[in-house]
């Protein structure tokens, strides 16, 4: 069988995805989210114009003065009388220039004597110095977020000051974990002869602990057809993700058990080490993602598909993770027919990767802190050669 390249995997499994119901919710509770639609300014920022700096508002056109010195504009309370020719307001950081002044002499270059204003700097300013002209910063209608965006601290805060109080978002996407092996226990049991603790299901919720996500978890369950096929026909997700036994042993019973649940594979084995059996298919109206039980396989598999995919399915418009460039520091051999993802580590701006990368060294994940990227039949790189690296948090 033909082994999938990497992006075109990516490509088959977010056609896969579809699209879930769309639900409002307050800013404060859409941080992490993605827009579900364009959202657009209900106002314009700053709705006047405004001082920039603390000094005194008057008109350009009256320079270099004197100016009679008539009232006060502060944020929040406003001169609002206009101001003739010789006139000028002190003004404050933030508050509205007041009708007929369109100049803030800023109160370093300026010399008072009660209601007398002097010109105390070295030369006057320009038309318009120290303001903020009225829709510096958007208009309405303009578009604040864009769909598919996703709603950081920065993007909460324009809406917030667009005028908006919630924001459309895709619901939570909900996500069935299950561990598959009849030598699993769970994590701080005692292991005795050939068991083995589980950890895959624990290191998938951290991976996706930072998106919209509900997860529902299935649990450690036996090597058994039987009871595989009822687990994976009666959860009720959107996805439903399983490591272990996803290969082609007398014991791994996914992708069987899968299909006599009335499901189907659409794509299995991917040009990828470490992660080569990853398979992918749909069960009635959930996807499937079957992963290599190994962790570390498990691990990458997760970081390439699963992660990209909940993004994917909660409303990202650019799911995947976006690869860095680095010089290496150490020479890399050619690599094989397969992308390769070395766990690594950035020094001083150069990449490292670890002298052994067999695929059940998890202590050797845990302390990489990138992955290098060494695509299908890449040649042998040299120090100060570059490579594309992901970096892991």
């Amino acid at each position: 069988m033909t082994l999938l390249p990497v992006d075109e995997a990516q490509s088959r499994l977010f056609a896969l995805a579809g699209t879930l119901p769309v639900e409002r919710v307050p800013l404060a509770e859409a941080i992490g989210r993605w827009a579900a639609e364009d959202i657009h300014a209900r106002r314009t920022q700053p709705a006047a114009t405004l001082s920039a700096m603390d000094g005194f508002a008057l008109r350009f056109a009256d320079m270099p003065g004197p100016w009679r010195v008539v009232g006060e504009s502060a944020a929040g309370a406003p001169h609002q009388q206009p101001v003739s020719a010789g006139e000028a307001v002190r003004i404050f950081t933030g508050a509205a220039l007041p009708p007929g002044t369109d100049t803030v002499l800023v109160q370093e270059e300026a010399a008072r004597d009660g209601a007398t204003l002097l010109l105390n700097g070295e030369g006057p300013p320009y038309h318009g110095r120290n303001t903020r002209a009225r829709g510096l910063d958007f208009h309405e209608g303009d578009t604040l977020v864009r769909a598919g965006e996703r709603l950081t601290p920065a993007r909460l805060a324009v809406l917030a000051t667009g005028g908006h109080g919630s924001v459309p978002v895709t619901r939570p996407v909900r996500v069935a974990l299950v561990a598959t092996g009849d030598e699993l226990v769970s994590p701080g049991e005692d292991v005795t002869g050939v068991a083995l603790p589980e950890s895959n299901r624990l290191m998938l919720r951290a991976l996706l602990a930072d998106l919209p996500v509900e997860i529902v978890d299935l649990g450690i369950l036996p090597d058994r057809l039987d009871v595989l096929r009822e687990a994976f026909a009666a959860v009720d997700v959107d996805l439903l993700v399983t490591t272990g036994g996803a290969s082609v042993g007398d014991h791994d019973l996914v992708r069987p058990a899968l299909e006599a649940a009335g499901g189907a594979i659409d794509f299995w084995r991917i040009a990828l080490r470490p992660g080569k059996p990853m398979m992918a298919g749909r069960l009635s109206h959930k996807l499937v993602l079957g992963l290599p039980g190994n962790p570390v396989s498990a691990f990458v598999t997760a970081l390439l598909f699963v992660k990209p995919l909940v993004a994917r399915l909660a409303g990202a418009a650019d799911p995947l993770p976006r690869p860095m460039m680095a010089m290496v520091g150490e020479p890399l051999p050619a690599n094989g027919p397969r992308t390769d993802y070395l766990r690594a580590d950035l020094r001083g701006g150069r990449l490292y990767a670890s002298t052994i990368q067999d695929s059940s060294m998890l202590l050797t994940l845990a302390r990489s802190t990138c992955l290098i990227i060494r695509p299908a039949n890449a040649p042998a790189a040299m120090p100060g050669d570059s490579a594309e690296f992901l970096a892991l948090a």
